[in-house]
């Protein structure tokens, strides 16, 4: 056998080896998740109420409702793929100061949250959540928000429920595209189990939408953000693109507040 056939063999050998990798460890790559006691006290500076829902399959998902005094609507908040609400709790308190309660929930496998992860149980999820909130408010009371992986799940209720607004922090334009960036040699769309397009979902969308990017992201490239702004009709989008900001400090820029004032007040 030739030194050639040698190497391609090699080479061959490498890249399904790497792809079969991907598509058994992408659960682990795609969910940062950091499970937390069922017993854990949450302890934050202002009131807020823990509660659990349970989903049809038997799985638990534990939430934080803040409360804004004298509420005039809520948000439901998606966080991103790393932590837990003992970390997100802080980050989505400070939007109760302009007078809207907000509720965040953990995924499947975050923090005290259990059950098996598929994308077709998370986006269920997200939709059991919604409901919970209509008990209380209105469609026009609710505002979406999804950070980073969040955004899957608030852009998939924009395509199926009727919010008053949807602001998604450092979004996708699909799971699929990020992907591509960091293994363009490999099928994406037949290896990830977890192809979340957030383009697909917000072709029906009808209500404001913003999209908040940093220039700088690191992790989920502001092209992809900006990319999926372009996707979508632009009488009801805009898109902010916050200078020098990156993945996880947009709320260090006076301009990312501005803009959340903005939409909130």
């Amino acid at each position: 056998m030739t030194t050639l056939k040698v190497t391609l063999l090699i080479l061959l050998g490498l890249y399904l080896l790497v792809g079969i990798g991907l598509y058994v460890f992408q659960e682990r790559i795609v969910f940062r998740s950091k499970p937390l006691p069922e017993d854990y006290e949450y302890s934050f500076g202002q009131p807020f109420k823990e509660l659990n829902l349970t989903m049809e399959d038997g799985a638990v998902l534990n939430a934080l409702h803040f409360k804004s005094n004298e509420a005039k609507g809520i948000i439901l908040y998606f966080h991103g793929n790393a932590g837990n609400l003992e970390r997100w709790g802080e980050v989505v308190s400070p939007l109760t100061k302009y007078g809207y309660d907000v509720l965040v929930m953990d995924f499947r496998g975050y923090g005290k949250s259990t059950g098996v992860r598929t994308k077709q149980k998370m986006l269920s999820d997200s939709e059991e959540f919604y409901d919970h909130v209509l008990k209380e408010w209105p469609d026009e009371k609710i505002s979406l928000y999804g950070r980073s992986m969040g955004s899957s799940f608030a852009s998939y209720l924009v395509g199926i429920k009727n919010p008053a607004q949807l602001i998604l922090e450092s979004p996708f334009y699909s799971v699929a595209d990020i992907g591509r960036r960091a293994g363009w040699i490999y099928p994406m769309n037949g290896i990830l189990k977890f192809n979340f397009n957030n383009y697909e979902s917000l072709k029906t969308a009808t209500c404001p939408i913003t999209i908040i990017h940093g220039i700088e992201d690191e992790i989920v490239p502001h092209d992809s953000g900006f990319r999926l702004y372009q996707s979508l009709d632009t009488v009801i989008a805009k898109f902010v693109a916050v200078e020098n900001g990156r993945h996880n400090d947009l709320s260090d820029f006076d301009e990312y507040w501005d803009v959340v004032e903005e939409l909130l007040r």
